[in-house]
């Protein structure tokens, strides 16, 4: 858990990226997140109930709800810490290849579970900062739906 070699080949393979509780708010953390995601050229999911689309994409109310020919590389969670073990068995049915825990996002039930199944995971720890502190360059992927 919370390797930094496997976060980096996380991050420099990932082409799509779902953002669990990503908010609609431009000022709330997880929508400039995904923001700065979408800017360094990934593809997002955003996972939030309460909202049909964000920042121009579909947004869905579960992981089990995207649908299954969409390509879920990462998971990264801005839920509170009693709530990430559903998205965890989500994320586990679904087979992502890593899961990000954001800061002040703890789980270790959940993190033993997932890196059980094979998944990595970073916990207690950004995306953003992760990403911005290793140089990885901007994404150029087409679509992350796979034919």
């Amino acid at each position: 858990m919370n390797d930094r070699e496997e976060i980096r080949t996380a991050l420099e393979t990932a082409r799509t990226i779902a953002i669990v509780g990503c908010s609609p708010k431009p000022e709330r953390p997880s929508n400039a997140i995904a923001r700065y995601l979408m800017e360094q050229g990934y593809q997002i999911v955003p996972v939030n109930p309460g909202h049909r689309a964000i920042l121009g994409e579909t947004c869905y109310r579960s992981l089990s709800e995207i649908p299954g020919d969409v390509r879920l590389d990462i998971v990264d969670v801005f839920r509170r810490s009693d709530q990430v073990a559903p998205v965890a068995d989500e994320a586990i049915a679904r087979g992502v290849k890593f899961f990000f825990m954001q800061q002040g996002v703890v789980d270790p039930g959940s993190a033993r579970r997932l890196e059980e199944a094979g998944i990595p995971v970073a916990m207690d720890r950004c995306i953003l900062v992760e990403h911005a502190s290793r140089g990885i360059p901007r994404r150029n992927f087409g679509p992350s739906v796979e034919r």
